[in-house]
């Protein structure tokens, strides 16, 4: 087994998303993995079983588990999942202000140990969080960023092979805008082994495209009816890393700050960004339509507005 020293990735939850971006850090082989959660055998328990693999799939970083921040101390990159999900009687502002509780807890825990890391935010309302996560953390907007978009384009892609029989690594995809009803799937910059969709595809397939790649994660709940998703997520998530860990050049949809770009000010989503060791190195502004920019400015206005229902 390769004797190398690895990167240092924290990632805060134990739960399905959690354990499972940890495990495909390890099969990657990525970086050397901390998994705290305040379920204290649930983080411990899973790095264990997960290290009971090393030897069959011969990966080199290791993992634990723990429940106390002390041992994430110095991590190069921080993974925030943890949160709730709705439940039976909880309105939208009931999760909001519980899940805001938690990243506000998380973000003093995480920062007085890992300062410089680069913190990844994928708690839900994601967009809505990571704002909050911006205004709390004192970060520089660089080294703070969510998951979402990335997520949002594996779905779009998905939903391109479907209907076209392509193989997903011949497709070109990408969603911006809010992670939820307001995302912006983008068949204009969506390509098949080079050709835009719209030349295989008529407008009632695209149109059925998109609804697919909307619903896509309420289409995972109503099946598995006691979760949602979480191992495409968690495969986003590792996307995400590898490409700042790498530097590899790939442009992804990030939930990041825009300060202008667009015509939108002060407020996180998804755009097109390239990633690399500092974090968002550059936001890739898109020649849209003018049909385009007002959706995605609609979607910024929805994020702003929950933003300002929190109560933290």
């Amino acid at each position: 087994m390769e004797q190398r020293s690895y990167p240092k990735v924290t990632v805060v939850g134990a739960g399905n998303v959690g354990a499972s971006t940890a495990l495909l850090l390890m099969l990657k082989d990525l970086a050397d993995v901390v998994m705290i959660d305040v379920a204290e055998g649930l983080a411990k328990g899973k790095a264990l079983d997960i290290m009971h693999m090393r030897s069959n799939e011969r990966f080199g970083p290791v993992i634990q588990g723990t429940a106390d921040y002390a041992d994430t101390v110095n991590s190069d990159i921080m993974v925030v999942t943890a949160g709730v999900p709705r439940k039976p009687g909880m309105t939208r502002e009931d999760l909001l202000d519980v899940n805001a509780g938690i990243v506000s807890q998380v973000i003093d825990n995480a920062l007085s140990y890992s300062p410089n890391a680069i913190y990844i935010f994928v708690t839900n309302p994601l967009d809505v969080m990571t704002n909050l996560a911006y205004r709390l953390s004192g970060l520089p907007k660089q080294r703070l960023m969510g998951m979402g978009g990335v997520l949002d384009t594996a779905r779009f892609t998905y939903a391109i092979a479907e209907q076209t029989g392509a193989n997903p690594g011949q497709i070109d995809a990408l969603v911006i805008g809010a992670h939820g009803e307001a995302m912006l799937p983008l068949p204009r910059f969506s390509k098949v082994d080079g050709k835009p969709i719209s030349e295989l595809l008529d407008a009632d397939s695209i149109d059925r495209v998109v609804e697919n790649t909307i619903k896509g994660g309420a289409a995972v709940v109503e099946l598995l009816q006691t979760g949602s998703a979480f191992y495409a997520p968690a495969s986003s998530i590792v996307a995400m890393i590898e490409s700042i860990l790498r530097d590899d050049g790939r442009i992804l949809s990030t939930c990041a700050l825009l300060e202008g770009e667009y015509g939108i000010e002060g407020v996180y989503m998804c755009v097109p960004t390239l990633l690399g060791p500092e974090g968002v190195k550059e936001i890739v502004e898109l020649d849209l339509q003018e049909e385009e920019r007002v959706q995605l400015q609609a979607s910024a206005a929805s994020i702003r507005a929950s933003v300002e229902a929190l109560s933290v």
